[in-house]
């Protein structure tokens, strides 16, 4: 059992180091698309840093978002549960999600959006987890490189929980398993 007194979670990025990564990878997407781009958000966990980096943006954007269900291992496939509302033919494409781990979902989604005939086609993850990686997909635009610990926070959560907190924390999986809201008192105290 792991107690939250002698393994408390990290603070990885404060508000400030998440601007400042929006800022920074907003000006790479700048720079790469001059003419302007599609940015599509993955629900959930994309939303806060995609609403940072469309800001971010110095040309044309136009926003889009796709969800997926969780990984059903009993049904061993993905599915898509929410599509692109745009036509994106043509257009180049930046797929925003809060985490690139085992490289799974984004590798399906990527496919899923090649279908859609995009002038290109990037992936732009918050955290990019390459200690987790299972398939080699290529992250073009990647915020940070955290180490292998579950992630919670701007967008990331554990069973719907740490969403919101405004900072990316660090934790242990093993006793966010045995109680979910083990750390909600702390790190909720810690951001006020």
């Amino acid at each position: 059992m792991v107690e939250p007194e002698r393994d408390p979670p990290t603070l990885l990025a404060s508000p400030a180091d998440l601007q400042a990564v929006a800022a920074r990878v907003g000006a790479e997407i700048t720079a790469d698309h001059p003419d302007g781009v599609v940015l599509v958000g993955v629900l959930k966990g994309g939303v806060p840093f995609l609403a940072d980096l469309s800001r971010q943006v110095r040309v044309p954007v136009d926003i889009d978002m796709v969800a997926v269900a969780p990984y059903d291992g009993a049904r061993g496939r993905t599915r898509v549960v929410k599509d692109l509302d745009l036509d994106v033919r043509g257009r180049p494409v930046v797929l925003v999600t809060g985490i690139v781990d085992t490289g799974l979902t984004s590798d399906f989604l990527l496919r899923h959006l090649a279908e859609r005939e995009p002038s290109s086609l990037a992936l732009c993850g918050l955290a990019d987890k390459r200690a987790r990686r299972l398939l080699p997909v290529p992250v073009t635009y990647a915020g940070l490189q955290p180490p292998d610990r579950f992630l919670l926070g701007y967008g990331l959560d554990f069973a719907g929980r740490y969403r919101n907190l405004p900072g990316l924390w660090a934790a242990e999986s093993s006793a966010l398993a045995e109680d979910p809201d083990r750390y909600l008192a702390l790190l909720y105290a810690a951001v006020r």
